[in-house]
């Protein structure tokens, strides 16, 4: 499949972010409108109906659910695997300058939260393996309330958003991988191994069939399931294996595999499977929830950790970095603007879920408790950071700014530099 145009592939990916974003918000909403009415029974039924076989003891039998969260996300992972490898080998992250920002940004915005959280639910007995929970950034979510302000929120705080989201998403994929894993199997682990082995050999040996990488990713995905890895694991891992092709300051090529596999998942993840996810997901029954409940050490620790922890984390992070000459203030953004961006990044929605279900298994009580508090934390980030942004004043020269990024961004695919300090910082 060869790429239509040489249309600008950051021009693609935050126009699709952003009606993928609205979608997942309205899918979220339907979902809590449906467990909260008559058809909550129906709609708990079908999502936990079993589909398959019994794969493991860990996971039992397949059910929808686990269909679309350990099936159906493995390809939204693949996605995610994509991204991080063509932005740190040929994009906005391709150098340490560029890296330095968002990834300063991104690992203090993963560190408060799970600090809050600790410190609200931590001491309590069970909770402590919820620290993650608030942890990774939704970027469909967050791109979606930006896209809500339209020429007011300026292009470099969108870049650098999707920058710190696609760090703190690599971040989230070794924390899965690191912390949450089951007991090992050392046959399917090594399985996946030789798989993983024989994709990587095909990329050296110049195989640019994505035919062989896609059925080579099922193998991998399965072994991954019966290892007692999370078989979500098998999509960056496949990301990493499939060949790309530089294309410095031009658009992407159309016969690189990783740029067109890349072009082709992105319509499906976003407007399909993390929608379904969300659906599938946030359907929480809130018709008898008390003060009690909701200000519980669990929510109320993730809420904190997502609306709290990620604001004080990545503006904290940027503020310290420009006044100690680290790194440039963002190109054309003033400071309340970019705290208004740091709020957003408290928007946790489909990682949390996702590491909210992976913290508490077996214990569908705690994964509620954690659902209600995702929700909350993320909901006041959206609020708050869409009234902020909504509200603060343009940067004096917005206009102009913006109109050179338009121009950057149309005419070769990337974004030289987004700080108002030329060379020092990127987004």
């Amino acid at each position: 499949m060869a790429l239509s145009s040489p249309r600008s592939a950051l021009r693609d990916f935050l126009e699709s972010e952003s009606a993928g974003g609205m979608l997942l918000i309205a899918a979220a909403a339907l979902a809590m409108i449906v467990a909260n009415s008559t058809l909550g029974d129906l709609y708990h039924d079908a999502i936990h109906a079993v589909t398959g076989p019994v794969l493991t003891d860990k996971l039992g039998p397949m059910t929808v659910h686990l269909w679309i969260n350990d099936g159906l996300m493995a390809i939204f992972f693949l996605l995610v695997g994509l991204e991080i490898k063509r932005e740190f080998v040929d994009g906005r992250l391709a150098s340490w300058d560029r890296r330095r920002l968002p990834m300063i940004a991104a690992a203090a915005g993963m560190a408060m939260p799970a600090i809050l959280y600790m410190a609200t639910a931590g001491s309590t007995p069970g909770l402590a393996q919820g620290w993650a929970i608030p942890a990774a950034t939704d970027i469909a979510f967050a791109i979606g309330v930006l896209a809500l302000l339209g020429k007011r929120a300026p292009t470099s705080l969108k870049l650098f958003l999707v920058t710190v989201a696609i760090v703190d998403d690599m971040g989230a994929v070794v924390i899965i991988a690191l912390f949450y894993t089951a007991k090992i199997n050392l046959v399917a682990l090594g399985g996946a191994a030789a798989v993983l082995g024989i994709m990587y050999l095909f990329n050296r040996s110049g195989v640019k069939s994505l035919i062989v990488y896609l059925l080579l990713f099922v193998i991998l995905w399965y072994a991954m399931l019966l290892s007692g890895v999370h078989a979500t694991i098998a999509g960056v891992l496949a990301a990493m294996a499939i060949p790309l092709e530089k294309t410095p300051g031009h658009p992407d090529s159309a016969t690189s595999p990783l740029h067109r596999l890349e072009h082709a998942l992105h319509p499906w993840v976003a407007f399909a499977i993390v929608p379904l996810f969300g659906f599938a997901n946030a359907g929480v029954d809130i018709g008898g929830l008390t003060l009690a409940q909701i200000f519980a050490p669990l929510p109320l620790g993730i809420a904190l950790g997502l609306f709290l922890g990620k604001q004080i984390g990545i503006f904290g992070s940027v503020w310290l970095s420009v006044k100690l000459g680290i790194a440039g203030k963002l190109r054309g953004a003033t400071w309340l603007q970019i705290y208004g961006v740091a709020v957003l990044c408290g928007i946790g929605f489909t990682m949390s879920l996702f590491i909210g279900g992976l913290a508490f298994p077996g214990r569908p009580l705690l994964v509620e408790e954690a659902k209600i508090g995702i929700l909350m934390g993320s909901l006041l980030a959206a609020l708050t950071g869409y009234a902020v942004l909504r509200l603060a004043p343009l940067h004096p020269r917005h206009h102009e700014v913006e109109t050179e990024s338009d121009g950057e961004i149309d005419g070769d695919g990337d974004v030289r530099d987004t700080s108002d300090a030329r060379g020092t910082a990127t987004a």
